[in-house]
C-alpha cells in the first residue's frame, strides 16, 4: 500500500487538479475545467492511506452509489491510470466518450445519418436538421417509422 506521501506526489504530478485542503488532515483534488457538476477527482484523501477517486464517469469501472472508487489499496500504476481516466472522463462530452454516426438508408435510396451530438442524437439529410431526440432509441424509432433501415 502507497503511503499518503506516496499518493499525494503522484496526484500532485498532473497539473490540471487544484488542491483543497478539508477537515482532519484529509486533502480534496479538483478539476475545474470539468464539463460537468462534478468537480472531485480525489475525494477525502486521508493521512491513513485511505481515499477515493471519482470514476462515475468511467465507463466499466465499478463505483459506489456516488460514482466513487476506494483507492486505499492502489499500486503507483494503477493510481496513475485512474485519476488520468477520471479527468479524461470529466474532459469529454458524451457524443466524445461514446461516438455514434450511422447511416440509414430508405427504399428509394436516399440516406440520412444519424449522430451523437453534445448529450442527444441528431438526424440529418447532408447538412440540413431533420430531428433532434434526447435518445438513440428515439432516434432509431424516428428513421424506422419513416422507413429508414440501418446501413
Amino acid at each position: 500500500m502507497l503511503t499518503f506521501e506516496e499518493k499525494m506526489a503522484i496526484i500532485e504530478e498532473f497539473g490540471e487538479l487544484t488542491k483543497k485542503e478539508v477537515s482532519l488532515g484529509r486533502v480534496n483534488f479538483h478539476y475545474e475545467e470539468s464539463l460537468y457538476d462534478k468537480k472531485n477527482v480525489v475525494y477525502h484523501l486521508h493521512p491513513n492511506g485511505n481515499g477515493f477517486v471519482y470514476a462515475g464517469e468511467i465507463e466499466g469501472c465499478p463505483a459506489d452509489d456516488r460514482g466513487m472508487v476506494n483507492i486505499r489499496d492502489y499500486s503507483e500504476t494503477e493510481l496513475r491510470n485512474i485519476v488520468r481516466e477520471a479527468i479524461d472522463s470529466l474532459a469529454s462530452t458524451p457524443a466524445e466518450k461514446n461516438p455514434v454516426f450511422e447511416e440509414w438508408m430508405n427504399n428509394g435510396d436516399f440516406s440520412l445519418f444519424l449522430m451523437r451530438e453534445d448529450d442527444g442524437y441528431n438526424v440529418y439529410a447532408g447538412e440540413i436538421l431533420e430531428g433532434a431526440f434526447n435518445s438513440y432509441e428515439e432516434a432509431a424509432n424516428f428513421l424506422e417509422e419513416e422507413g429508414f433501415s440501418r446501413i
